[in-house]
Formats: structure tokens, C-alpha cells, sequence
């Protein structure tokens, strides 16, 4: 199906509109979106991706709209597995919970320029040479590999190479003024820490864009499709972080599920390059007869590996043993940090959660209560979070 100037354009706008109504509407005055508000956009934006598909199945036809289909439910998957870095980078910079949004703002649109760029990139490469598909499925397969090593929370910190660089060589603000990227201290300009965190958010959406731009477009070459489903995996996001906050601990099994859907689809375009082969060294520069796999069993394994992954998360003892243990961890390590905020409501909010993690804890079977004993300074910690919280109660 070819794709006129116009639907470009109109589609486009629509993209710039939501962002733009996102950002006026419940961005631009900082606050702490509640589970409501945050449940009902999230179905929102979810029901226009849909509406959206439905219109390509109609207008492009049943190829053209599983095509779709199945990259964004791909990437929506991967977005979500973004959340939880971006959970970790934004407590590690301990940004105070009514900014987060416009943090999440930013990392949304910034991930969209990028994957843009990333995705015309790659359509050039593609229509010019064919073997480029051998460099995108070996690039999933070896993400793929790297998703079943274990990962430490440590791993996506925000301590980067380039924020140890701007806080040597730049002045630098231990401390948020609001949501401003600068601030004055000691009389001399510096950069706060908001700056800082969407430096850390921009360089991991350019690595999340590494990954994800060779995984839709192994389910497809269509370049509205894969820009389309795309931006609309990413629309939604920010509400999706404060709907899943707390329920991300729990999918403990996601990074394996990512692996198992970025391992087929590597597999789907090495395939892909075999049939379309034309490198010398390969079958004498002949295509490789080979089996290649539809879009519509491709949407049928993605969609059956998340379920199969999301069950197992939620239901298995491990994983509620493990995202008890990871969240009291967590919420102790924000609660301790005595300059984290000096909201009353915020600290009773991660103080709340500590104790619900802490009795989630208790609840375990023996041997998961024993592992959570001999976790490397877990206990200290959370009785360290119990003493300043005393202590901020007895100075109020």
C-alpha cells in the first residue's frame, strides 16, 4: 500500500497534538498524577493505537494490519521493560515524584526523534543492502543474550560516563529548584539535577532505539508501519509508569520473555537475508531456500510469549518473593536519603510502601525470608529508614 504525503502529514499531526495536549494538559504544572487519572489515560491512548489499527487493517489490508499489530504490541512489551530503567535512573537521582512526569515527557518525545532517525536510517540501509538484515538479526540475538544474563539494579545507574564528566568539568546543584535545568548557587550558575536525569534518560533511549528499530522492522519494511506503531507504543508511556509503579517489581520474568520475542525475531530476519541473499561468501551470492515466517505467526508467538510471561510473573512464589525483597530494598534506599524531599506526603507515601513490602516479606515461605536475612545490607538498611522516620516524625 502506498502511503500518501497527506496520511503522512495528518498522522504526524495527530502525534505532535497528543504529545503537545499531553504536556499543556497534566505536564506543564507539576504534580503526582493519581491511579485514576493515570489508569484512565493509559486506556486511552491504548484504545487510539488500537483505533489506529483497525483503520490500517481496513484501509491496507489484513497483511498491512498485522503488520502493525504486531509491532506495536512488540514494542509497547519493550517499552515497558524501559520503564523499569527508567524507575532506576529516576530514584537514583532521587527526582522528586511530582517532576517525574515532565522527566517521562521528555524521554518519550526524545525516544521519538530518535527511533525516527533511527528508522529512516534503516530503511535507507535496507533498500540499498540487502545483508543489512544479517547485522539487525545478529544484533537481536546477541540483545538476546545479554537479557538472560542476571542484572543488578547497579547496571542502569545513573553514575554514566557522561554525568561523572559534567559533574567534574560543569557546576553542578546537589539539589532540585523545582523543575528548572538551571539554578543559581553561591552566586554562580549551575546545572541541577533535572538536567543531569534527562541526560541519563536521552542516552538510554538512544540504546533502547538500537534494539527496538531492528525488532519491528524484522516484522516488517514498511516504514509508515514501523514509524506509526512506534510512536504510538511510546504515547501513553508517562501514565503508564505511575500505573505499573509498584507492579513492575513484579514482572520478574519480562527480561527472559523480551529474550525468548527478540531471539524469534532475530532468528525471522536472519531468515529474511538467507531468502534475499546476495552476499558472495553465502550459497555463491544465490538466495538460500529457506522457511521464512508470516506476520500473522509472528504476532501469534508474541502475543502468546507475554501472556505465558506476565502469568508466570504474577503467580510464581519466586517472583513474589523477589519483587517483595527488590521493592523493600528500593523504597528503604529512597526513605533514607534524608534530602530525597521534604514533602510530608511524599515520605509517608515510600514509608507506605516499606511497610507493605516488609510484610510481603514476612508472609514468604522460610527459605525466601532467609535469602531476604542474608541480603547484603537489606536489614541495616530498612532499620535505617525506620530511624529517620522516627526521627522526622519526633522533629515535626
Amino acid at each position: 500500500m502506498h502511503v500518501t504525503p497527506l496520511a503522512w502529514g495528518l498522522t504526524i499531526a495527530v502525534i505532535v497534538g497528543l504529545l503537545a495536549f499531553d504536556y499543556f494538559a497534566h505536564v506543564r504544572k507539576a504534580h503526582t498524577p493519581t491511579l485514576k487519572e493515570s489508569a484512565i489515560w493509559s486506556s486511552i491512548y491504548v484504545g487510539l493505537a488500537i483505533l489506529f489499527g483497525v483503520v490500517v487493517f481496513i484501509v491496507g489490508g489484513t497483511s498491512m494490519g498485522s503488520e502493525y499489530f504486531a509491532g506495536y504490541v512488540t514494542e509497547k512489551a519493550l517499552s515497558v521493560d524501559n520503564l523499569f530503567v527508567f524507575l532506576i535512573i529516576m530514584s537514583s537521582f532521587r527526582v522528586p515524584r511530582e517532576d517525574q512526569q515532565k522527566v517521562l515527557l521528555f524521554g518519550i518525545v526524545f525516544s521519538l526523534f530518535a527511533r525516527t532517525a533511527f528508522i529512516f536510517l534503516g530503511a535507507t540501509l535496507i533498500n540499498s543492502f540487502a545483508w543489512v538484515f544479517y547485522i539487525f538479526g545478529l544484533i537481536l540475538l546477541v540483545t538476546a543474550g545479554n537479557m538472560l544474563r542476571p542484572e543488578t539494579e547497579e547496571s542502569h545507574s545513573a553514575d554514566n560516563f557522561i554525568i561523572r564528566i559534567a559533574k567534574r568539568f560543569l557546576h553542578t546543584s546537589e539539589h532540585y529548584d523545582g523543575d528548572k535545568l538551571f539554578t543559581i548557587e553561591n552566586g554562580k550558575r549551575a546545572l541541577t539535577p533535572m538536567l543531569l536525569v534527562m541526560v541519563a534518560i536521552g542516552g538510554t533511549d538512544l540504546l533502547f532505539a538500537l534494539d527496538s528499530i531492528p525488532a519491528i522492522f524484522g516484522l516488517t519494511q514498511n516504514v509508515f508501519i514501523v514509524f506509526t506503531a512506534t510512536a504510538f507504543s511510546l504515547m501513553g508511556l508517562r501514565q503508564l509508569y505511575f500505573l505499573l509503579d509498584g507492579l513492575l517489581d513484579r514482572l520478574i520474568y519480562l527480561s527472559f520473555g523480551l529474550a525468548a520475542i527478540l531471539g524469534f525475531i532475530g532468528v525471522k530476519l536472519i531468515l529474511h537475508a538467507l531468502h534475499e541473499n546476495n552476499l558472495p561468501f553465502v550459497n555463491h551470492g544465490e538466495p538460500v531456500h529457506v522457511v521464512e515466517i508470516e506476520t500473522g505467526t509472528s504476532l501469534a508467538v508474541i502475543l502468546a510469549v507475554l501472556v505465558v510471561t506476565v502469568i508466570a510473573s504474577l503467580t510464581s512464589e519466586r517472583g513474589k518473593a523477589q519483587s517483595a525483597i527488590a521493592g523493600a530494598r528500593r523504597h528503604a534506599t529512597n526513605y533514607a536519603d534524608l534530602d530525597y524531599t521534604s514533602s510530608k506526603e511524599e515520605r509517608e507515601r515510600i514509608y507506605a510502601k516499606l511497610i507493605t513490602k516488609e510484610e510481603q516479606v514476612k508472609k514468604l515461605a522460610p527459605k525466601y525470608r532467609q535469602e531476604a536475612r542474608e541480603e547484603a545490607g537489606l536489614v541495616d538498611l530498612i532499620r535505617r529508614a525506620h530511624a529517620d522516620h522516627d526521627a522526622f516524625l519526633n522533629n515535626r
